[in-house]
């Protein structure tokens, strides 16, 4: 209705301003008439006054003239008032003449000096008077009349002036008049203008008002909306297309954000516009499915983490942000990826204890700003982050931290967090399945009955090993050892005993390595351990610890007796014996073989004469 009211204002104005501008032209033209009429009366008083004139002076009756012109002054009420002025050149040869034949003011002055006809309007608030002042001059024409004969001037010369003076007062009340009646008359048309386009506009606008409201329902997603109007041809057929076409909308799109939900939940889009947050979902699960088809080639989960670090770097542009994995089962932390030093938030206590984090304890996202030092294990209570957790499975969780330089850019980051979700969300089978693989893969690796790692584990990772050692300068003691007499105890204590002293091999191992060292069943009794960047000293203290520790231990035959064994040890060191791990492995059990033939029950570190020396083996 607003849009009406604009409409029948709008034509008001314009119909005001028409009738506006017909009036003003109206009005000059009617002053303009007036005083162009009143001035062609002065022309013919002018005409009239100079032949009566001439006429008595030809005559002889000049000294009549008075009454005579008394009586044009008289006998025209438009005439205000009427005189004459002389020149110079009549005063001199006629005299002044009558009281009134005299100069009056510089108008007169004026007309006799130049000749020339002056008129001047003058206004008051009760009247309007036109003066006009015209010349006399002297004239030689063909039908008898000759001015030179009278009068000694020159042909040209002006003779005198006659002044007039016309109330055209009248032009003002007749032009108000015709004013209002033109006003009047635009009035009653503008009266009937504007009822009968508020007549024939109503309904045109009430469908207007209709359509705009059935828009503003679309908008938030209502296409139910049912359009009307009463008014026939092509706006009642817009209106039955209309209908149709909402109709027909509101079965595909009515229910379609709550289908959509199904794989995103609502809310993550914020928008008034469901066909909008449809379209921006709709992207989204385009964007998540094709960085799963992406991810489930990739060939560990080391590569899905990098993917998810692309992910966050160049669709989320986080600047500064932390990627860590956790072990859910000892709640080590082990970080996978940084952006650098502004990154890293959290103590060094949390990356043994991951339970130390907020956001990993509680599984709820963390943000700063929500409470004062709200994690306590953050570097700086003053510090923009929020810290993202995910958990895979019973074994593994994710967790990303960001940081924010300001409130505004830390508010930038919180609002991609469900977005985030949806990615780790199609990562999570993918990761799940890597683990999986790893632990088959690790199974397969592994002896069973130790849990060390066993020979084809060598056989599959050595290259890596050795190159990664010569990259880094890393150097590794490797031991050979196997138990003295072995076959003994299978023999005569049968092998369940024999697996026996095989487990607590195993066990021995573990506890006397470090993390970064390995420990492996070679084959049968014999096993391989290789320390990493190992002192001398450091590999002599190890062997021994092993040595001593698997001495000490007594076996229960099952007869009342204990069983107790020895072991023999051989050491070779890479690169300094052998430039692989292989002749290495080579080069210590020589060294072993030396210590099973030389007495067993000892450590022996190889030497390059042993290889050479048929005596020492």
């Amino acid at each position: 209705m607003q849009t009406k009211s604009k409409l029948l204002f709008i034509v008001a104005i314009m119909l005001l301003a028409l009738t506006t501008a017909t009036i003003i032209n109206i009005s000059l033209n009617f002053r303009e008439y007036s005083i162009k009429g009143a001035e062609e009366k002065s022309k013919m008083t002018a005409a009239i006054v100079k032949d009566g004139l001439t006429a008595h002076m030809v005559n002889g009756m000049m000294d009549k003239r008075e009454y005579f012109l008394h009586q044009i002054s008289a006998n025209n009420k438009e005439v205000k008032s009427l005189w004459l002025a002389r020149s110079e050149h009549v005063i001199k040869q006629y005299g002044e003449g009558l009281n009134d034949e005299t100069v009056r003011d510089e108008i007169d002055k004026k007309v006799l000096r130049t000749g020339e006809t002056v008129k001047k309007i003058i206004e008051t608030s009760n009247d309007i008077t036109l003066r006009v002042t015209i010349p006399y001059k002297a004239t030689v024409d063909g039908g008898g009349t000759n001015c030179l004969s009278c009068h000694n001037v020159k042909r040209g010369d002006t003779l005198g002036a006659i002044s007039m003076e016309f109330d055209i007062s009248d032009m003002r009340a007749s032009g108000m008049l015709t004013i209002l009646k033109i006003l009047g008359i635009n009035m009653l048309f503008l009266v009937v203008v504007l009822f009968l386009l508020n007549h024939y506009v109503t309904p045109y606008m009430k469908l207007f008002s209709n359509l705009q409201n059935g828009i503003k329902k679309a908008y938030s997603g209502d296409f139910t909306h049912k359009f009307e109007t009463n008014v026939g041809g092509d706006a009642k057929s817009i209106v039955d297309q209309m209908n149709t076409l909402f109709s027909k909308m509101q079965e595909t799109f009515g229910d379609i954000k709550y289908n959509l939900a199904t794989f995103i939940p609502q809310g993550c889009v914020s928008s008034a516009d469901p066909l909008y947050e449809a379209k921006t979902i709709i992207n989204e699960l385009s964007d998540v499915y094709k960085f799963k088809k992406t991810i489930e080639l990739d060939a560990s989960k080391n590569d899905v983490y990098t993917r998810i670090v692309d992910i966050l770097r160049l669709k989320y542009h986080l600047k500064n942000f932390t990627l860590y994995e956790i072990n859910n089962v000892t709640h080590e932390r082990k970080l996978f990826f940084s952006t650098g030093d502004n990154a890293l938030i959290c103590q060094e206590k949390v990356n043994k204890n991951a339970t130390e984090c907020r956001a990993y304890r509680t599984k709820s996202v963390t943000i700063s700003t929500e409470f004062p030092n709200l994690c306590q294990a953050c570097l700086s209570e003053q510090q923009n982050y929020v810290c993202i957790p995910f958990t895979i499975n019973n074994d593994v969780s994710l967790s990303i931290a960001a940081t924010g330089e300001s409130e505004e850019e830390l508010e930038e980051i919180t609002s991609h967090i469900t977005s985030i979700k949806h990615y780790f969300e199609a990562a999570k089978p993918v990761i799940e399945s890597q683990i999986l693989m790893e632990k088959l893969k690790d199974t397969s690796l592994r002896d069973g009955m130790t849990g060390l790692y066993n020979r084809r584990f060598l056989e599959e990772f050595i290259d890596k090993l050795v190159q990664q050692a010569n990259r880094s300068k890393e150097t590794y003691s490797v031991m050979m050892l196997d138990v003295d007499f072995f076959k003994m105890v299978n023999d005569t204590y049968g092998h369940d005993v024999g697996d026996r002293v095989i487990v607590e091999i195993g066990k021995v191992l573990k506890s006397n390595i470090r993390g970064a060292d390995l420990a492996i069943r070679y084959g049968g009794e014999e096993f391989v351990v290789m320390l990493h960047n190992p002192s001398d000293k450091g590999t002599q203290e190890v062997a021994q610890k092993i040595h001593d520790a698997f001495g000490a231990l007594s076996f229960d035959v099952g007869t009342g007796e204990t069983l107790k064994k020895t072991m023999s040890i051989g050491i070779s060191k890479f690169p300094k014996d052998g430039d692989t791990i292989w002749k290495c492995i080579k080069f210590a059990d020589t060294a072993l073989y030396v210590a099973k033939t030389t007495g067993r029950n000892k450590i022996v570190n190889y030497e390059k004469e042993m290889g050479e020396s048929g005596d020492l083996r």
